[in-house]
């Protein structure tokens, strides 16, 4: 059991990763790369909305730089530190 939480942490740390780097993208609605985004966006958001609401974008203006990434791969590192 302890092997496939392992597992599942692993994988979810690479689909938060894949999200972020296809945000830096713009992607048209339709196209297949769209689909997948959403997709992430879908895996990933209800972990990252909590998380955003407690520490907001940095920033002001046109430009803010979201911190909940970050503080979900500091977290899942230290979880699978601690389980694996």
């Amino acid at each position: 059991m302890q092997d496939l939480i392992c597992s599942l942490l692993l994988v979810y740390f690479f689909v938060l990763f894949a999200r972020i780097i296809l945000s830096w993208f713009p992607m048209q609605p339709g196209s297949s790369l769209f689909s997948i985004q959403r997709v992430l966006y879908d895996l990933t958001e209800p972990v990252l909305a909590p998380v955003r609401g407690l520490i907001p974008p940095l920033g002001s203006g046109g430009m803010a730089f979201d911190l909940s990434p970050i503080i979900v791969f500091v977290a899942l590192s230290i979880l699978r530190g601690a389980l694996c």
